[in-house]
């Protein structure tokens, strides 16, 4: 495998786990963006907390519109709060909400397992299952939990 064929591959990847992902109340029209962004901006948050939306915007080279769309959603969704920055009363600095939202506890309850089996083009439990289990291995090994 080379680079490009490995980032194909995560693109592949990608596209599997958006179609995963349940739909949000009210459903998708009634945001704009994409899931993407949405995940892009709240992994950015987990690694960062307290940032001003700026922040988020240079470290994930997303516009400050998208950054904004994808904090007002995940608020919505009881994933972040704001607090105003002591240094600066006009920023509000994002942080993930304590515990886990509603939102967050039904997307991590959501099995990929459908969307794999329509990415495979194959209806057998058995190989989805297989697929699945390398796939979770794999995200151990890459995300350093595999230890």
């Amino acid at each position: 495998m080379n680079g490009v064929e490995l980032f194909l591959l995560g693109r592949a990847l990608m596209k599997i786990g958006e179609e995963a992902l349940p739909e949000p109340p009210g459903g998708a029209a009634k945001y704009a963006g994409s899931a993407r962004m949405v995940l892009i901006v709240a992994s950015d948050i987990a690694e960062h907390p307290a940032s001003a939306v700026g922040e988020i915007a240079a470290r994930t080279g997303l516009p400050q519109s998208q950054v904004s769309t994808a904090i007002a959603r995940l608020k919505e969704a009881g994933s972040v709060i704001t607090t105003t920055d002591p240094a600066d009363r006009r920023r509000a600095l994002v942080s993930q909400a304590p515990g886990v939202s509603d939102r967050l506890a039904q997307v991590r309850a959501t099995s990929i397992e459908p969307a794999l089996a329509a990415a495979l083009g194959t209806d057998d439990p058995a190989r989805v299952a297989e697929v699945a289990r390398t796939l979770q291995q794999l995200a151990l090994d890459l995300q350093g939990s595999g230890e």
